[in-house]
């Protein structure tokens, strides 16, 4: 299964702007850049997309593990918090914090936690931070 995302840009870091857009429709020409990264502007920024994804992919997982062990969520709130941090190099995302609230009818408190570590290991987000990176650039004239 793929799917795919796309993102337009037009200028220098600083004063140009881009758009971002899903496959799905989802995002569909969404404005972002320098200011909507750096300075709290209106937009998204690369960050704040990773966090969205992570948050609804291990809520996602953690439904799913719940389920294997005959449990069922009333509900799953779940925050990511993408830490960019500048480096020697230039910057980094440094770390993830996702929290997340649950209500979960008849679970204790032991295997809450278990099948939230379990998820948090699993789910396909997290694992994308090691994942193998490819890329293909082709120079247009």
């Amino acid at each position: 299964m793929d799917k795919s995302a796309s993102a337009h840009w037009e200028g220098s870091l600083k004063k140009g702007k881009g758009t971002i857009s899903t496959e799905s429709g989802a995002l569909s020409e969404n404005p972002y850049g320098f200011n909507t990264r750096f300075e709290d502007e209106p937009g998204t920024n690369p960050e704040e997309l990773i966090g969205a994804a992570h948050a609804s992919c291990f809520s996602m997982a953690f439904s799913m593990l719940l389920g294997e062990e005959d449990f069922t969520a009333d509900s799953i709130d779940t925050k990511a918090v993408v830490t960019l941090d500048k480096q020697d190099d230039g910057f980094a995302i440094t770390k993830v914090d996702l929290t997340m609230r649950a209500r979960i009818p008849g679970i204790d408190k032991s295997q809450f936690e278990e099948i939230a570590n379990k998820a948090k290991a699993g789910c396909p987000v997290s694992k994308l931070f090691t994942a193998e990176i490819n890329l293909k650039a082709e120079l247009e004239s």
